[in-house]
């Protein structure tokens, strides 16, 4: 059966790679996230006000392109960073904190929200949440100049706003991974749990969680 699973979560939290791990283990084609291709992005980070509607519009066309095309596909996939997210907690996080302008907002919305309505959503949303401490450590370590510039405070604003996208989020089920103390990278346990989360989440049943003593036996 075709499926197709986006992998959501803030700036370091480790999409990718779950992103790539997952498609090597399951055998799904992954669709990354276009960041080191848009060209506004350093940019963005030195004035978000200038460069906001750029960066999001070029976001936006890519991340479009790619759910179509993951809808095409005609095997599983796996998305690196959903469309939603793009306008549901990064533009509107802009917006809110007044790096984007009310008229820039409002062609970006009606955009979005015209093109979306002709997307089949995904099966399913897999959440990666994590503290802003981690998130930090993370950006640290992965070394992109164009994100040393990103403060705890952006981070925590936008930690607030996927908190609120998945509690409304309703077109399919998400599945919350709570990823502070998850390391699927060095631990098979971890990447065991998280692809066994994900099948039964699939399957249809409705209550699927992370309970702690799962992440800390294995």
């Amino acid at each position: 059966m075709s499926r197709f699973v986006a992998v959501a979560g803030n700036i370091g939290v480790g999409k990718s790679t779950l992103v790539e791990l997952l498609a090597e283990r399951m055998q799904w084609t992954p669709f990354f996230e276009p960041q080191s291709q848009n060209p506004y992005l350093a940019d963005f980070y030195q004035d978000m006000q200038e460069w906001s509607f750029q960066s999001q519009i070029f976001f936006l066309s890519r991340r479009l392109r790619a759910h179509r095309d993951i809808s095409d596909h005609p095997g599983p996939a796996v998305q690196d960073r959903s469309v939603y997210e793009d306008a549901e907690v990064f533009a509107q996080n802009l917006f809110l904190e007044r790096n984007m302008s009310d008229r820039d907002y409002r062609t970006y919305r009606d955009l979005y929200e015209v093109l979306t309505r002709f997307l089949p959503p995904p099966d399913l949303v897999v959440y990666l949440r994590a503290s802003v401490d981690t998130l930090v450590n993370r950006i640290s370590m992965r070394g992109r100049d164009y994100e040393k510039g990103i403060q705890p405070e952006y981070l925590t604003r936008l930690n607030e706003l996927y908190e609120e996208w998945t509690e409304r989020f309703s077109l399919c089920p998400v599945l919350t991974v709570p990823a502070d103390n998850l390391d699927y990278v060095l631990n098979d346990g971890h990447l065991d749990l998280i692809i066994s989360k994900i099948e039964s989440k699939l399957s249809g049943k409705e209550e699927v969680r992370f309970e702690a003593e799962e992440i800390l036996g294995n």
